[in-house]
């Protein structure tokens, strides 16, 4: 099983307030791998909008971004560039 984790500066203009978390969250169920998001020693199930709204992650926030499973790479490939990308 393949486990890919890194952390990452938030980019994306608006940070993960409820649109862009649902945004993540529907990438992340397109995946059969677990995802978690992790910020400030606190990580929450990736695939939840809950939790990642109960992060509170903005703009410039570090998180970690961990994928685990058999689709791990293409998870986390997709999930990176969504964080990253600065136009939402």
């Amino acid at each position: 099983m393949i486990k890919i984790e890194e952390e990452i500066i938030i980019s994306n203009s608006h940070g993960l307030h409820a649109r862009p978390a649902a945004i993540f969250v529907q990438i992340a169920n397109k995946f059969d791998s677990r995802v978690e998001l992790a910020k400030d020693n606190e990580a929450v199930d990736g695939k939840s909008i809950i939790a990642i709204l109960s992060l509170g992650v903005n703009t410039g926030c570090r998180v970690r971004l961990i994928a685990e499973g058999n689709d791990a790479q293409e998870a986390f490939t997709e999930l990176k560039k969504f964080l990253q990308d600065s136009d939402d």
